[in-house]
């Protein structure tokens, strides 16, 4: 069966244990880590996958040594004041989800500007899921629809209350360094996702890994029911 990846999510997992296997410090995996997402951006766009949706940085992982987490925190700024420009001219829309109150406010105004900026573009767009939980998000969508209730609270209504409002489910969820678990990554709209595990850490994500998980999720028999 033919059929293409047009939303891909990718938790990526194991910067730490890549430094580890290198001798390096965790700023040196997290850092390598931010550098793959260039690479993987690049073969999304050429693969003709529409939207890419990453698992950066959980609600749990405020729970880290405060010096890795601001080291990352750093690096997301980055992204957002200096990075955001060749996004931009690529022609990528990029959009934060998560919990965007519980960042630092100059992080919050960065992250305003840079979705701003790419707003309009239509080549494909790049989600950052930031302070993100899939249950954290079910309880947003809860709070948000209580605060207008409905007559009735359908699939759809809650649908349209999540961070990814107008956006297609995942198509296929790929983890790296060999967890099996999504980790509360993308819980309402994963149900129907199709998952690869990967033994490679998410620095050394190749583009073979890349190549081999589309083919792998075109020849799935997706049946959804039937």
């Amino acid at each position: 069966m033919d059929q293409q990846v047009k939303h891909l999510g990718i938790i990526m997992d194991g910067n730490r244990r890549w430094a580890k296997a290198q001798g390096l410090p965790a700023f040196e995996g997290h850092r390598a880590g931010y550098k793959k997402i260039d690479e993987v951006l690049r073969w999304c766009r050429d693969a003709g996958v529409k939207t890419l949706t990453l698992f950066a940085f959980s609600t749990e992982n405020w729970q880290r040594a405060k010096d890795e987490v601001d080291f990352i925190m750093g690096l997301f700024h980055k992204a957002m004041t200096e990075d955001i420009k060749k996004i931009n001219e690529n022609n990528v829309r990029l959009r934060v989800i998560g919990r965007k109150d519980g960042l630092a406010e100059k992080l919050q105004e960065a992250i305003r500007q840079a979705e701003e900026l790419t707003q309009n573009n239509d080549g494909c767009t790049l989600n950052l899921a930031i302070n993100y939980g899939g249950r954290p998000e079910l309880v947003d969508a809860m709070k948000k629809i209580l605060k207008n209730p409905p007559a009735e609270i359908t699939e759809e209504t809650i649908a349209q209350n999540l961070y990814t409002v107008g956006q297609p489910d995942p198509d296929l969820i790929i983890r790296t360094s060999g967890e099996h678990r999504l980790s509360g990554f993308l819980t309402w709209q994963s149900a129907y996702s199709e998952l690869l595990f990967i033994n490679h850490h998410w620095p050394d994500f190749s583009k073979q890994d890349f190549d081999n998980a589309l083919t792998d999720f075109a020849n799935r028999q997706r049946r959804f029911g039937k």
